[in-house]
């Protein structure tokens, strides 16, 4: 945790890049891939003096990738007919993705599973990429389409223990995500307000560093006081994940409470500033792009937010 709130200072997409690719990607390879899958991973293949064009597994497509237009046979099944996904990492080789093994299944999210599904070549089936996106923060992490047309995927791509758990495989690493999610919003929020405290004891206004005026020192005080609650509450949740205590929903508030800090954080930072945050000679401006992503990772504040008022109703 340590480690990760450290590399999220420096860069944001870099930091949410690891850590996609540890848990929504290289997990499932690791736990669930054939011996086959496994030796053409790319660590494998280096040690056997083979070159691959990905470094990394990439994390999963997103869920709900699709279900069968064909049924399922012996040998393997198609995931769609014909689907565009938005992703991180688009020049990757392969890719765990969530989809339905029969298209008359009527299981919705129970019945998903995971699939290793690879980049179509001259001799296999496969995805193609699409068009690259250009974000608005988060730029050094490669943003594109990949079109997937009819793929058929064979049986030994299947990602699992057994069929229809992919929904719960993947929730059983979501209190991870958000978890790292809050301590990106922790690098960002901490890095914007150390920059602007630097601005408000250098800028001069009316003879007085910035920071001698009350009102900007109140937003210092703000900051530091929901900075701390945030750090701390996460630091619970990891504590709770390493000891195996069921922390579904503190996990779920711990990146709500951190993702809204980070939000008012860069936005003060913005404010302190003034016209300056909106050149991009300073940093400020970045951290406030950045910080925006941290709203959709981990799930959106408006479905956590549904899902613990329900559970607070139900309790």
């Amino acid at each position: 945790m340590i480690f990760y709130e450290e590399l999220a200072r420096g860069s944001c997409g870099f930091a949410m890049s690891a850590i996609m690719q540890i848990l929504m990607g290289t997990y499932f390879i690791a736990r669930f891939g054939s011996e086959a899958i496994k030796t053409e991973s790319p660590c494998a293949c280096h040690q056997r003096g083979k070159d691959r064009n990905d470094l990394f597994y990439r994390g999963p497509v997103r869920f709900g990738f699709g279900r069968d237009e064909n049924p399922r046979d012996q040998s393997g099944g198609r995931l769609a007919d014909q689907r565009t996904e938005t992703v991180d990492h688009q020049r990757a080789d392969r890719r765990p993705c969530h989809g339905h093994g029969d298209r008359r299944s009527k299981l919705g999210l129970k019945g998903l599973n995971f699939y290793l599904v690879e980049r179509k070549t001259e001799s296999r089936d496969g995805f193609v990429s699409g068009q690259r996106l250009h974000k608005l923060g988060s730029r050094c992490s490669v943003t594109g389409e990949l079109v997937f047309d009819n793929v058929f995927v064979p049986d030994e791509n299947f990602l699992g223990e057994e069929i229809g758990k992919g929904v719960q495989y993947a929730g059983e690493i979501l209190n991870e995500v958000r978890v790292m999610t809050g301590m990106n919003a922790l690098a960002i929020a901490k890095a914007a307000m150390d920059d602007a405290k630097g601005y408000a004891n250098n800028r001069i206004a009316f003879g007085n560093p910035i920071g001698k005026y009350q009102l900007i020192r109140e937003k210092f005080a703000k900051f530091w006081a929901w900075y701390e609650a945030s750090r701390t509450y996460l630091y619970r949740c990891a504590w709770m994940i390493q000891s195996k205590v069921p922390c579904t929903n503190e996990c779920m508030m711990a990146k709500f409470h951190s993702t809204e800090m980070c939000m008012f954080a860069v936005e003060e930072a913005m404010r302190i500033y003034g016209g300056n945050a909106f050149c991009s000679e300073y940093p400020v401006q970045r951290y406030w792009r950045d910080a925006k992503f941290l709203l959709y990772g981990g799930g959106t504040h408006e479905v956590l937010c549904d899902y613990l008022g329900r559970v607070y109703l139900k309790d």
